[in-house]
């Protein structure tokens, strides 16, 4: 290098041929300083929500025993002699959740399949949109196209007495509608990363396009449709107005999906809407509840993240 071009090197801040910048690049800093805010925002949110349950639930259990609580068969916290087993809320809450993943996996699986593996770009383009827009219809409409709709169409096409008016049935079915785009969406675009030599190289085996889309394509989006699915379960498990308005508040243990029953989420609507005194012990079982919820999301949450870490396929 000769002097001259030392001198217009060291002008310049940077030795000629480098690929680093002289001046600072602030526009980078701001945007990493924003997302450092979100992710820092997000974890405060569930260290805030933690807190504030904490406490409450803990006063909670101080009264009452873990062993009514968890192994209780009736739950009437409002009423006199009160009475504090879960067990009801919780059955009301598996048995709505099991028939919305019941509807929702099969549909949704089965739509992701076809919108990655046969639907041409342009049909795709028009139907994932109109797919996810079920996403934003809002629960309370789902809630009464479920009262309004599903439960007489129920009613009039099931022998002998049918459903009730209120029933976990129909709550079930439309909250796995609900869901269907979750499922739907999260799979296909994990599906659609799996690599195209994959595809070509079963195609070149003689396999057909079925076969490539079972024994191929979806496991090797296994750990995408894995997070799929536990994030339809929770959204179903944590769903409020749709239950409050299809199924109803009536806190049973019986398993029938025919009757009434309530949720967890139902009961937390029902006892937060103002009707009880916040300073109350009857205003802390909606944290108890809401502690036994935020648990149950977490476990769920946490499974997942196990099974991702072991199915996750990287490819180059």
């Amino acid at each position: 290098m000769t002097v001259t071009a030392q001198k217009a090197s060291t002008a310049s801040g940077a030795p000629r041929g480098s690929l680093r910048r002289s001046r600072p690049r602030y526009g980078e800093r701001a945007i990493q300083a924003i997302l450092l805010l979100a992710a820092l925002v997000s974890i405060g949110t569930t260290v805030g929500i933690v807190y504030s349950l904490i406490p409450p639930t803990v006063e909670f259990f101080q009264r009452i025993s873990f062993s009514e609580f968890f192994t209780g068969t009736n739950w009437a916290p409002l009423f006199e002699p009160p009475t504090y087993g879960v067990l009801p809320l919780l059955a009301g809450t598996l048995v709505i959740t099991a028939i919305a993943v019941a509807v929702a996996i099969p549909l949704g699986l089965l739509a992701a399949i076809y919108l990655s593996e046969y639907a041409q770009p342009g049909v795709r383009k028009v139907l994932k949109p109109m797919l996810e827009i079920l996403a934003g219809i809002p629960t309370v409409v789902y809630g009464f196209f479920a009262l309004a709709f599903v439960t007489p169409l129920l009613r009039g096409v099931w022998p002998g007495d049918g459903p009730a008016i209120f029933n976990g049935l129909a709550a079930g079915i439309v909250m796995g509608v609900m869901i269907i785009p979750t499922v739907a969406s999260l799979s296909e675009d994990a599906m659609s990363a799996v690599p195209q030599s994959l595809r070509d190289g079963a195609y070149a085996l003689g396999s057909t396009r079925m076969l490539v889309s079972l024994r191929v394509v979806v496991p090797a989006a296994l750990s995408g449709i894995v997070a799929a699915f536990v994030l339809g379960i929770s959204r179903a498990i944590g769903e409020t107005m749709i239950v409050t308005i299809a199924a109803g508040i009536s806190p049973t243990i019986g398993w029938n999906p025919l009757q009434a029953m309530s949720t967890m989420t139902a009961f937390i609507a029902q006892a937060g809407s103002g009707d009880i005194p916040v300073q109350s012990f009857d205003y802390k079982t909606v944290f108890a509840v809401a502690a036994l919820l935020f648990a149950i999301t977490f476990v769920m949450n946490a499974l997942s993240i196990r099974l991702v870490r072991k199915y996750r396929e990287v490819y180059e």
